[in-house]
C-alpha cells in the first residue's frame, strides 16, 4: 500500500515566537525560514501580520526569501487581519492565509461574547474574504478539542463550503487525550458530508506532555497535516515537536500510513539555530536533538551498541544531523579546512569578508582550547550572523576575586557611549558581582528574567554559552555570550542584552490570541 503525504506545517516563527522572551527580529526569522526550507517543510507560518509592523515586515521578508515552501500568515476571522496578511504575502511563490475563531462554549461566551450562529457567520465571511488573496485558505476552530461536536460539524461543513481547503482542530490548551482526540477527528470526517474536499490538520499544545502523542493519534485517524515547531517551542509548555513527529513517522513505518518530505539530516542544525536565536537551550535528554539523545553510559548499553547498534538505537544519529566522524580542528588548522567543515555542516558564507571574520574568531578560540567541535563552529557562525546592533556598551576588562569564605568582588571596565568607565561591586557569587558592577555604570533599570548556562561541548575547556533575558518597560530581549571563562561569557551575554535594549532590536512581546 502506497503511503499518503503528511503535510508538515511549521509554526516556530509564529506560535514558537509567542513563548515569553522568544521574539525574533525580521532577519532572524528569515534565517530560520531558510533553514526550514532546506529541511523541506511544506508550510512555514511566518507570523501574525496584523500583530505589529515588525511582524508584518517579517512575514513579507520570509515570503520573498522562501521559494520551495509555502509561506503562511495567521489572521483572526476579521477583515482587517486578513487584508494585512494578504498584503504581507504578496510576492510569495506560494502563500496561505490561516484564519481562526474560537468555537468552544467557554471561549465563545467569555472571550468573544458571541452566539454560535454569529461565530459561524463570521468564519464564513473571513474565509470568503481570504480567498481574494489566495486559493489556499486554512480555517482553525480555536479550542477545538473542547468544542461541542454538533457545532464543530456545522462550522466545519460551512468553512469547507466557503472555500477552506485545510481544517485545523487544535488542542489549544493541551486538554486532549490521545485516544479521544484521535477518535474526534475520525468521527468528524465521517459526519461532515463535504470533508473529502479538505485536508484535516492537528495543532497540539503540550500542557500535559501529550502534544506529540495527540498529534500522532490524529494522524492514525485520518489527519494529513501536523502543525508543530522546532524543539517543541511555543506558548506555555510548548507545541508538538517537529523532530519527534517526523522521526516517529519515519522510524515506525510499519504503523503510520504516511510519509513526509523532510530532509531529516538538517534537523540538528535547525534545532541549534532556533535555540541560539531564541535563547531557549535544548535539554540534554530531549528526544532527537538533545545532547544525550544518542549517548550511552551504561556498560550494558555500550556493549550492546558496540556489538550491534540496533540493540539500543532505533535511529541512526547521522540521519538527523549528528556527526560521528569529525575533522579535528585546532589552532594549526587553515582557512580551507575550516571552510570545508562549515560546508559539511550546511553553512555557506556569502562573502569572503564573512568567512574572514569567523576564521578570526576561530583562531582566537583555538588558542584557548585544544580541539574545536562542530558545536563550537555553530556558535561562531551564530555570532557572525546575529542581529547587528550598535555596541553602546563594550567589555574592555573584567577582574573577579572569588575565594572560599570571602564575598566575591568584581571590577569591570566598559566603554559606555565611547567613554571608558570602571566600577566594582560585591555579590553573592562572581556572576552576581559582575552584573552589579555593570549596573553601577549603565543603570539600565532592566529586570533579569532568565540566566541560563549551557556547555557547548564536553570537557573542562568547553565554551560556556550564557543566555540572559532582560525586560524593561514591556520590552524583552535575549542576550547571548560565549567564552571558555563562564564569568566572561556571562558579562558578554548581559552586555549583548543591554545593547539590544538600547537599539531598535528591542521589541514588545508578540503575544496575541492564537491556536
Amino acid at each position: 500500500m502506497s503511503k499518503q503525504h503528511l503535510v508538515i506545517f511549521d509554526t516556530t516563527l509564529r506560535d514558537g515566537e509567542q513563548s515569553p522572551g522568544a521574539s525574533m527580529t525580521r532577519e532572524e526569522k528569515v534565517r530560520i525560514a531558510k533553514m526550514l526550507e532546506k529541511l523541506r517543510v511544506d508550510v512555514i507560518e511566518a507570523g501574525f501580520a496584523v500583530a505589529s509592523q515588525g511582524d508584518f515586515e517579517a512575514v513579507r521578508a520570509v515570503a520573498l526569501a522562501v521559494k520551495d515552501s509555502r509561506v503562511c500568515s495567521l489572521a483572526r476571522a476579521m477583515t482587517g487581519d486578513i487584508d494585512r496578511a494578504g498584503e504581507a504575502l504578496k510576492g510569495a511563490n506560494a502563500s496561505r492565509i490561516h484564519t481562526f475563531i474560537a468555537t468552544s462554549p467557554i471561549h465563545m461566551k467569555y472571550k468573544l461574547n458571541m452566539a454560535p450562529d454569529k461565530v459561524l457567520e463570521q468564519a464564513v465571511k473571513a474565509i470568503q474574504h481570504a480567498r481574494q488573496y489566495t486559493d489556499d485558505v486554512e480555517f482553525s476552530l480555536e479550542d477545538g478539542s473542547r468544542s461541542e461536536f454538533e457545532f464543530m460539524c456545522r462550522i466545519t461543513e460551512a468553512a469547507i463550503k466557503a472555500g477552506a481547503r485545510t481544517i485545523n482542530v487544535p488542542d489549544t490548551v493541551g486538554y486532549g487525550e490521545p485516544a479521544a482526540y484521535g477518535a474526534m477527528f475520525k468521527r468528524l470526517m465521517e459526519t461532515v458530508p463535504n470533508s473529502d474536499l479538505a485536508i484535516f490538520s492537528t495543532h497540539c499544545h503540550n500542557d500535559l506532555g501529550l502534544a506529540v502523542a495527540n498529534s500522532l493519534s490524529a494522524v492514525m485517524n485520518g489527519v494529513r497535516q501536523v502543525e508543530c515547531t522546532i524543539n517543541g517551542l511555543g506558548e506555555r509548555a510548548g507545541n508538538a515537536a517537529l523532530e519527534e513527529i517526523v522521526m516517529a513517522v519515519r522510524t515506525r513505518k510499519d504503523i503510520f500510513p504516511v510519509e513526509t518530505r523532510i530532509q531529516a539530516e538538517h534537523i540538528v542544525a535547525t534545532s541549534r539555530l532556533v535555540s541560539t536565536i531564541t535563547g531557549f537551550a535544548v535539554q540534554p535528554n530531549k528526544a532527537i536533538v538533545g545532547a544525550n539523545a544518542f549517548a550511552h553510559e551504561s556498560g550494558i548499553h555500550q556493549d550492546g551498541v558496540l556489538k550491534h547498534r540496533e540493540t539500543y538505537e532505533i535511529m541512526r544519529a547521522e540521519d538527523v544531523g549528528w556527526k560521528t566522524n569529525k575533522l579535528v580542528l585546532g589552532k594549526l588548522s587553515g582557512r580551507a579546512a575550516v571552510k570545508a567543515r562549515f560546508e559539511e555542516l550546511g553553512i555557506q558564507f556569502e562573502t569572503q569578508a564573512q568567512l574572514d571574520e569567523v576564521f578570526t574568531r576561530f583562531k582566537a578560540l583555538a588558542d584557548k582550547k585544544t580541539e574545536i567541535f562542530d558545536e563550537d563552529l555553530q556558535t561562531l557562525v551564530a555570532k557572525s550572523q546575529a542581529t547587528q546592533v550598535d555596541e553602546v556598551f563594550q567589555l574592555v576588562d573584567l577582574e573577579v576575586c572569588s575565594k572560599t569564605g570571602k564575598t566575591p568582588l568584581a571590577t569591570i571596565q566598559l566603554k559606555a557611549h565611547q567613554e571608558l568607565k570602571e566600577a566594582s561591586a560585591e555579590g553573592s557569587g562572581p556572576v552576581d558581582a559582575t552584573y552589579k558592577a555593570i549596573e553601577k555604570i549603565v543603570n539600565s533599570r532592566a529586570a533579569l528574567l532568565l540566566y541560563s548556562v549551557n556547555a557547548i561541548t564536553s570537557g573542562t575547556d568547553s565554551q560556556g554559552e550564557v543566555t540572559v533575558r532582560l525586560e524593561r518597560r514591556g520590552q524583552i530581549v535575549n542576550g547571548v555570550g560565549s567564552d571558555t571563562d563562564i564569568v566572561v561569557a556571562s558579562a558578554k551575554a548581559y552586555l549583548h542584552a543591554l545593547n539590544l535594549l538600547e537599539s531598535s532590536a528591542a521589541r514588545f512581546h508578540p503575544q496575541r490570541d492564537g491556536v
